[in-house]
């Protein structure tokens, strides 16, 4: 099978590569770039693990080909961490509100709401629910990864998070 010329900007970075046409853009992540934050789940677009940034949207990069990104502008998990290598706002609101347990959805999930809160800076609990509806967590019940989504949006904006009374 004759093989694609790709040019996609990843994290900043120019990279230049040949695909097979039928080469998902997670495969294309993971295994010919080593990009392994993006994890595989379902290959359905179901889970949201594979969840990145493409122009300025959130794709399951499990359901969409390497080809089709060619040109494009694509941030993974690992493109979130500020230049000096310290947390990006996100990353640090899910560590210290506990907004993940085994780790699984977390690039995806992370990933998705920080496009979310491009979308939708100052979110309400509906909105963040609703936003990040097409990212499943098996685990945590959903309650601190909307609790630690708030706190990064407090901060984004320049105000203290204060938690809701339970």
């Amino acid at each position: 099978m004759a093989k694609s010329h790709v040019k996609i900007k990843i994290n900043g970075k120019e990279v230049e590569a040949l695909v097979e046409p039928r080469t998902l853009l997670i495969h294309f992540l993971r295994e010919q770039i080593g990009l392994t934050g993006p994890h595989i789940g379902c290959e359905t677009t179901h889970c949201g693990a594979c969840t990145v940034d493409l122009d300025g949207k959130s794709v399951k990069s499990c359901t969409m080909f390497a080809v089709q990104a060619d040109g494009a502008d694509l941030v993974t998990i690992e493109g979130m961490a500020n230049a000096d290598g310290s947390l990006h706002v996100l990353q640090e609101a899910f560590r210290e509100h506990h907004g993940l347990q085994c780790g699984f959805c977390t690039p995806g999930m992370i990933t998705r709401a920080h496009r979310l809160l491009q979308e939708i800076p100052d979110p309400s609990e509906t909105e963040i629910r609703y936003g990040i509806a097409g990212n499943l967590c098996r685990c945590t019940g959903y309650q601190n990864i909307v609790k630690a989504i708030q706190a990064a949006a407090a901060k984004l904006n320049g105000r203290e998070f204060k938690e809701a009374a339970e």
